[in-house]
């Protein structure tokens, strides 16, 4: 995203999910997350699953269950701006979010259904109070906190 490194502190974001990543109980082997706009996360969506709209992450492994983890995660700023502003932290909080919904995706874990969205939520909340950042989720009464397009699997392609 053109000029995005000055909207957020970046050396943040990439020191927190460092720390995310050894909280994963799966191994990475890589890992990478593209910060895009509307437009751009936008055209990945229809693209890569055939919707229409912006979303919050898309996530693309490259490895099935039980490999470590490949994969390219696109996040958008301008969905976490909202987003953040709406929940009252800062950007840089909601994109290590994002971030991190898309590792999880990665990892195994689903949340097109309630149990799962619960489940996904709590291991959220637990990776985020682990790296000292705190919980998003604990707080909400919703379960369906982040609104977003399934993970687009077996495409092997980078965002």
């Amino acid at each position: 995203m053109p000029g995005a490194e000055g909207a957020f502190d970046l050396a943040w974001l990439t020191r927190r999910f460092s720390d995310a990543l050894k909280q994963i109980a799966r191994p990475v082997a890589r890992i990478s997350v593209l910060i895009v706009d509307d437009d751009r996360i936008t055209a990945l969506n229809r693209r890569h699953l055939g919707a229409e709209g912006t979303t919050d992450v898309l996530a693309f492994p490259t490895t099935g269950p039980g490999e470590a983890i490949d994969a390219d995660i696109a996040i958008c700023a301008d969905v976490a701006r909202r987003q953040a502003k709406q929940r009252g932290h800062r950007l840089e909080r909601e994109l290590l979010l994002y971030a991190l919904h898309g590792l999880l995706h990665c990892a195994g874990f689903d949340d097109g259904s309630e149990p799962g969205a619960a489940a996904m939520h709590a291991e959220e909340d637990r990776i985020l109070r682990a790296i000292g950042v705190g919980p998003v989720f604990a707080d909400e009464s919703s379960s369906r906190a982040v609104g977003h397009a399934p993970a687009a699997r077996g495409r092997g392609e980078a965002p």
